[in-house]
């Protein structure tokens, strides 16, 4: 989708910038016979040698400020100048980016206040709140409703997070903004084929934890159960791209999502369609690449990259869920493979969504096809229980196919099947000895036991695996150890915005005068799923 420039005005332009790049050209004189072109494309195809040029020279500390830039005018134009730009130092080029686009800061800041916390939630929803888009801009999908970004660096909406973003979004009756959300992701399944891990180009290799019926669930908690039927159409396309290719699998045991298991049960896995670093994060990716080659020469660059994007595709990006000890005993983001797991999240999330559909069909009067994803979420259910439950352990685990055994990284991830109640009573009361003993912190329940320097491990807890911990330890009637890791949570999220009037993207649990880190960025404010969980679970309290 694009506008083309006519040759002769092409031809008129390049001998006038041969004359003139160098000294500024006016760009609003030549936007008056330019018509902006207009393509879906990744930064490194958008912006050409511009793009690597400045992530390799660092010319921004966080890779991400420059995916996200807004070109000022002609994207061909401004390739054209750069191939001509003569001065290619950091200086240079610094100069060229802020003469040609404009550079993202954080538009999210707002005058603190002593309001209570609450209020303080209830006002940011439309600090966060922005307008449907009106056109492709850079590297940004246009959406057709307004949406909630979670804030910070991330100036775009965000697959699993808008889930518990509505969440606070419903208890402080913001229904219509939940609709137009539901609607966005509708259009984003019916445009693109699936829902991409945010609205941006660079994202369209990958999707996100497949939340989108537990959207729709929301929705019709408000609005009726037609809600369901309404959007069958998109669910079923939802799970067609998560289950591509399931029906061809014989020789083969794995195509894209999906991997046949030993004994033929078809289950999920995370991927991304993309085997280059990921541009968001492009000097990072590299400089992982490299060291995980050095350690392990007959490993290739691609696997690496797709195995870092297909940890982002969880949202667990990083975590030892994915990664091996080198000698030292530690954990080794070089050793990442994200594509040789089958999660037990994930294929909680496939089990729901197979229910959901059935519930769907099952209201748009389609028993047939109904009673069809019944059965499915019965299959996976059993497959869930078999490959992912550990009897030893008491608890859920991810399970490496490619080994044929649990991977027995404790994680959160574990608390699915109790949150989607496919655990028997007998192994919910070993789970929740699990969290009480392992995961239960001051500060609410930590992401893993293991401190590695990757932000989805210890120190850190964050607010969707709290709301999932605890619901699901309700669900099983474990409503004691759900209130203590509730009230810590809240209290933690209290206190810290008693301190800086500020709601952060994950905190650290453990010591409660700390801050949180980890990952390839600092703890960032805003914050979308922070703000809808501590709305929900403050008003149960």
């Amino acid at each position: 989708m694009k506008h083309r420039i006519p040759f002769f005005l092409n031809y008129l332009l390049i001998i006038s910038l041969f004359f003139s790049c160098k000294i500024g050209p006016d760009p609003e004189q030549e936007l008056e016979i330019i018509e902006d072109e207009v393509e879906i494309l990744p930064p490194g195809e958008l912006y050409g040698e511009l793009f690597y040029d400045v992530q390799t020279k660092e010319i921004f500390k966080d890779s991400k400020t420059f995916v996200d830039v807004v070109p000022e005018y002609n994207v061909g134009l401004i390739r054209q100048r750069y191939n001509m730009l003569k001065d290619t130092t950091t200086e240079g080029i610094t100069d060229f980016v802020e003469q040609h686009f404009s550079i993202p800061g954080n538009d999210f800041e707002f005058e603190t206040d002593s309001s209570s916390i609450n209020s303080h939630i209830k006002n940011l929803w439309q600090v966060l709140k922005r307008p449907a888009d009106e056109r492709i801009s850079g590297t940004l999908l246009p959406l057709p409703n307004p949406y909630i970004v979670p804030g910070g660096r991330f100036r775009e909406i965000y697959y699993w997070d808008s889930y518990f973003t509505m969440l606070g979004l419903q208890e402080d009756g913001e229904i219509e903004t939940i609709q137009n959300m539901v609607d966005n992701f509708a259009y984003l399944i019916n445009e693109y084929g699936f829902i991409p891990n945010g609205n941006r180009t660079y994202y369209l290799g990958r999707s996100q934890p497949p939340f989108f019926a537990m959207m729709v669930q929301v929705l019709a908690t408000s609005k009726g159960e037609q809600v369901y039927a309404k959007y069958l159409p998109e669910l079923e396309r939802e799970y067609n791209f998560w289950m591509d290719g399931a029906s061809q699998l014989n020789q083969e045991k794995t195509h894209r999502r999906v991997v046949k298991m030993q004994d033929g049960e078809i289950l999920n896995r995370y991927w991304d369609d993309k085997a280059t670093p990921r541009p968001e994060s492009y000097r990072e990716d590299v400089a992982t690449a490299e060291s995980a080659i050095a350690d392990n020469p007959e490993l290739t660059k691609e696997e690496v990259y797709r195995n870092l994007r297909a940890g982002a595709e969880s949202g667990w990006d990083f975590s030892s869920r994915w990664l091996n000890k080198n000698e030292a005993g530690e954990f080794d983001l070089s050793s990442i493979h994200t594509t040789h797991i089958v999660p037990v999240d994930l294929n909680s999330l496939m089990y729901n969504l197979e229910n959901i559909i059935a519930k769907a069909a099952e209201i748009s009067g389609d028993s047939e096809k109904s009673e069809k994803f019944n059965q499915k979420a019965q299959s996976r259910k059993n497959a869930i229980l078999k490959y992912h439950w550990n009897n030893e352990k008491g608890y859920f685990m991810d399970y490496n196919f490619k080994k044929g055994e649990q991977t027995e990284r404790l994680s959160l991830a574990g608390v699915y099947p109790l949150f989607f109640e496919i655990a028997s009573a007998q192994q919910a009361d070993l789970v929740s000895e699990k969290i009480e003993e392992v995961f239960l912190k001051p500060g609410g329940v930590v992401t893993t036991p293991y401190n590695t320097g990757q932000q989805w491990d210890a120190p850190n807890g964050w607010a969707p695996l709290q709301w999932l911990t605890i619901k699901g330890l309700q669900s099983y009637n474990k409503n004691k150890l759900a209130e203590k890791i509730s009230s810590g949570w809240l209290k933690l999220n209290k206190d810290v915005y008693g301190r800086t009037y500020k709601m952060l993207e994950k905190y650290n649990v453990e010591d409660l005068t700390k801050e949180s880190g980890g990952g390839e960025y600092p703890t960032q404010d805003g914050f979308g799923w922070t703000n809808g969980v501590y709305q929900k679970l403050s008003s149960e309290e």
